[in-house]
């Protein structure tokens, strides 16, 4: 895949410092930060997603016997100020 991105001169600028005083280009510099940002966000598909909530479904308690039926009263006390 090729993709064109548009750098402010600032961005530019820069990116062409630290290329050159780490004796790199500005594509390896771009190509290993898009690297490091998707291992750090790995990518979920939407079936992983489901079944990831499904894991979570009834493993916390709240204690209140009412809360599928209040749960707006209770979001509502717990973000007023």
């Amino acid at each position: 895949m090729v993709a064109q991105i548009e750098l402010t001169d600032e961005q530019a600028e820069a990116l062409d410092k630290l290329a050159a005083s780490r004796g790199q280009s500005v594509s390896e510099l771009i190509l290993s930060g898009v690297a490091a940002l998707l291992r750090q966000e790995p990518a979920h598909d939407r079936d992983d997603l489901r079944q990831r909530a499904l894991e979570l479904s009834g493993r916390f308690r709240s204690g209140l016997t009412d809360f599928s039926i209040e749960h707006d009263r209770y979001l509502e006390e717990a973000f007023s100020d």
